[in-house]
Parts: C-alpha cells; structure tokens; sequence
C-alpha cells in the first residue's frame, strides 16, 4: 500500500468484518496520517478492542479500501489503518451495499454533460477500482462514461466511472459493472 494522502474527515465509511459481511456504515470524523489512526462517529455494536475489520471510505473520486483494528483510544471509536495488507484472490475486494445514486452526467469528450433527468439508480456493491448497480431497462450503453452522486450519512460524493458490462436481470433493470476511471490505483 503507497503512503496515505488525502483527508478523510466528514467521508462516510463502510465497515465490514474479515468475512466481509457489513457490519455498519458511519463518518469520518478525525483522521492522524501519522499514527493511521481514523476516528468515527459510531462504532458498530459488534466491534471490540483489537478486533480486525475491513474500512471501505467513501471519497472522491473514487473509494479507498482499507484493513483496520479497533483500538481502545478515548471514546473508543477510533480503528488503526494497516500499513500493508494481504493481497486476495481478486485485485479487489467487492462489499455489498444498498443505498441509492444518481447518475448526473455523461462525459463525452472529457466534458460533463448534464442529463435532463438524473438516473436513478440502487448500488449493489462497491470496491476501491469499481461499482456494480441496478439502473432502469438499458440506461447507459457499453462504454459509457459518467458522473454518479452518491450521499450516504452526512457525506456526498460525485465518482467517475465507465460501464464495463451489464446483465439484464429482468424486462425492467439492468445491472451494470463499471470502473472508476480516476482513483482507482494504489495511490490512496
């Protein structure tokens, strides 16, 4: 993992197990790049001294994933960030989410086009190099480059992305896989 750079205060956070199973969803609300020690508005009930869990932080352009362990430091919310982490069988690790989104803009040509109605559409899940989410029957095609806002707890976000794939999943939605077009490396 490179060197952390960037603030996270006032981003959301997903908050998994090891398993990868959700455990809550909260903010940032202090971040010491020099100790990694991230402090967060609620800690999930389930979590205790020492335990590990994976941090998935919502921030633009794109999410930046961590591996944490819960640390017993005042209130007793805060988790220290690893320096390292394991590498898994995938380049990166999806977390199941369910919270909505809206496409606002399509880029053609490095521009933002604005569409005349936002797409409304229902992330399912979420990794540091991309996104899966059910939108309307055929709303982007292949290819497709796009501006997605996203507004969990306090926090908004605008990320960027392309459609990789999609799967119909009925004669009214259709799933699509995207990648974040900026962020996406191991820059954090």
């Amino acid at each position: 993992m490179a060197v952390l750079s960037g603030d996270y205060i006032g981003c959301s956070v997903f908050i998994y197990d090891e398993a990868g199973n959700e455990l809550g969803n909260t903010t940032v609300t202090s971040f010491d790049k020099n100790t990694l020690w991230l402090k967060v508005k609620r800690m999930p009930p389930t979590l205790y001294a020492n335990d590990v869990c994976r941090l998935l932080i919502l921030t633009a352009p794109a999410p930046r994933e961590y591996h944490g362990r819960v640390l017993i430091e005042g209130t007793g919310k805060t988790i220290g960030i690893y320096k390292g982490k394991e590498k898994e069988s995938r380049k990166t690790v999806r977390y199941k989410v369910n919270f909505p989104a809206q496409i606002e803009n399509l880029i053609y040509d490095e521009k933002a086009c604005p569409l005349h109605t936002p797409i409304e559409v229902r992330l399912i899940n979420i990794s540091k190099s991309g996104v899966r989410f059910r939108a309307p029957f055929y709303s982007l095609f292949y290819g497709a480059k796009f501006q997605m806002r996203m507004k969990i707890n306090d926090s908004e976000k605008l990320l960027i992305a392309v459609a990789i794939n999609h799967m119909d999943k009925n004669s009214e939605t259709t799933e699509y896989g995207c990648r974040f077009l900026v962020g996406s490396e191991e820059e954090v």
